[in-house]
């Protein structure tokens, strides 16, 4: 089991959500922890709601914005060190997710988030992950990134598709250097994506589904594997959940 105390952590998307729960874990596994998202007041939240040898640190970034993205990394770097592990976990979805109801402007959205957005954060991390032959990118994708599943929409699929060809053609080319790159595919999870189905999701059914913390485990089990196992992808789901 590889010793994560002291390894140096950047997570997109961490305010809320799947990516809090991962902040969690590896902030009390030991990890330099910055979290980035859109909110300040969710990321100070998380920050102050965590006991752990090192703080977790917070910074805007907003990863439909390349200067917001380079600001983020930039202060990571300057302030911690160059980043050991990347969690790739900011997305969004929409509400008018068929061809026939969704606007030109929300593909772009999307896409620039789900997709763009994770490009970006791999850009500003893998050069120095290459110098020194190590570092993992984890990317929080989606069962729609491998099942283009009407739940998830036309663009929310084609967003995690784009990721998971992206984490894939990465991770082959980096494969002798030292560099792994995991893509995680959850199925539903309570999280506050779900305010944007179409249809209002009950209580009932938030409490069946997967929570942050059943993902966050995963990850920090991928996270202590030696640097000489890679897994390239897996599948999380409520047990409940179809699989087909």
């Amino acid at each position: 089991m590889a010793n994560l105390a002291g390894k140096i952590v950047a997570i997109t998307g961490g305010g809320t959500g799947i990516g809090a729960g991962i902040a969690k874990v590896l902030a009390e596994a030991g990890c330099r922890v910055t979290v980035g998202g859109r909110r300040q007041d969710a990321l100070n939240k998380l920050a102050s709601s965590v006991d752990s040898e090192h703080k977790i640190r917070t910074h805007v970034v907003d990863v439909a914005d390349a200067a917001s993205i380079a600001s983020f990394f930039a202060d990571v770097r300057e302030n911690v060190g160059e980043v050991d592990i990347l969690v790739n976990s900011a997305g969004i979805n929409i509400q008018k997710r068929t061809m026939a109801e969704m606007i030109p402007e929300d593909w772009d959205r999307v896409m620039q988030i789900n997709a763009t957005g994770a490009y970006r954060c791999i850009l500003e991390v893998l050069p120095a992950m290459r110098a020194r032959k190590d570092g993992l990118v984890i990317n929080i994708s989606s069962v729609a990134g491998k099942r283009a599943i009407s739940l998830g929409g036309v663009v929310y699929c084609a967003s995690k598709f784009a990721m998971t060809a992206l984490g894939t053609a990465i991770s082959n080319e980096v494969r002798q250097e030292g560099v792994r790159v995991t893509n995680v595919y959850p199925g539903e999870v309570n999280t506050p994506i779900l305010d944007n189905r179409p249809t209002p999701v009950s209580q009932e059914h938030k409490d069946a589904i997967l929570q942050p913390e059943d993902i966050a485990s995963v990850i920090l089990s991928i996270c202590h594997l030696p640097p000489r196992a890679n897994v390239p992808e897996i599948v999380i789901k409520p047990t409940t959940q179809e699989w087909v």
